[in-house]
């Protein structure tokens, strides 16, 4: 069942993959909600490792592949906050706009890039897994305690999807922090490691269709000024 998940996340990833390029061509390439692409991407590469494990099989091939699943959650997971201060700035929110703020969540990001390097990603010693027919290579030395940096990134999204409904009275992007949210803290009786990667899919739309939102909010501004 879980491979099944695995591969329908992946299909789910592509389109959204395909969605995101198509806005980003439409609406300009030089912009900091366009780091989704890079998030997606990795997204992509996890799943299609989470779909395929089992039938690349245990070995020297699926290990040194795995590795850029790591990495990829380690060097685009923190550029969510990127994303987040610009929906700030499409919100026209006034103080996302000073260029302390900007600076502020640039400096985060490589902070929270630099910290889970040297906690996780450098130290990656890598062992096979099976767990519900899912064949994985999981990290046997990453450390103790909750995920700082996904902590972090989490509340930085939720207070901004927040102050987004406030000022626009678009509820998806803090319907979809919330889900994630809540799907991650709370643990579900169900026999299974992929629904996990449901809750990442349902956040990774709502951030989407909140770009997509936003762009056209003020393309319409711009038209009617």
């Amino acid at each position: 069942m879980d491979t099944f998940l695995y591969f329908f996340y992946l299909a789910g990833y592509i389109a959204l993959f395909i969605w995101a390029i198509t806005l980003a061509h439409r609406y300009g390439w030089v912009s900091a909600s366009n780091v989704l692409l890079f998030v997606i991407f990795g997204l992509i590469v996890d799943n299609t490792l989470l779909a395929f494990g089992r039938y690349i099989g245990t070995g020297h091939l699926l290990e040194s592949i795995s590795y850029i699943r790591y990495w990829g959650h380690a060097l685009f997971t923190p550029t969510l906050v990127l994303f987040a201060w610009d929906s700030l700035k499409k919100a026209d929110i006034g103080w996302a706009k000073k260029s302390i703020v900007k600076y502020i969540s640039y400096i985060l990001v490589i902070a929270l890039i630099v910290y889970e390097l040297f906690t996780e990603t450098l130290g990656l010693r890598l062992h096979a897994e099976w767990k519900y027919g899912v064949l994985s290579y999981a990290n046997t030395a990453s450390s103790s305690g909750p995920p700082v940096m996904v902590l972090i990134v989490s509340l930085v999204l939720i207070v901004s999807a927040f102050m987004v409904w406030r000022s626009q009275k678009w509820i998806w992007f803090l319907l979809g922090t919330i889900i994630m949210t809540v799907g991650s803290a709370v643990p579900l009786p169900i026999k299974s490691d992929a629904y996990m990667n449901g809750f990442e899919l349902i956040l990774l739309i709502s951030l989407l269709a909140t770009k997509h939102y936003q762009v056209q909010k003020e393309q319409q501004h711009e038209t009617s000024s």
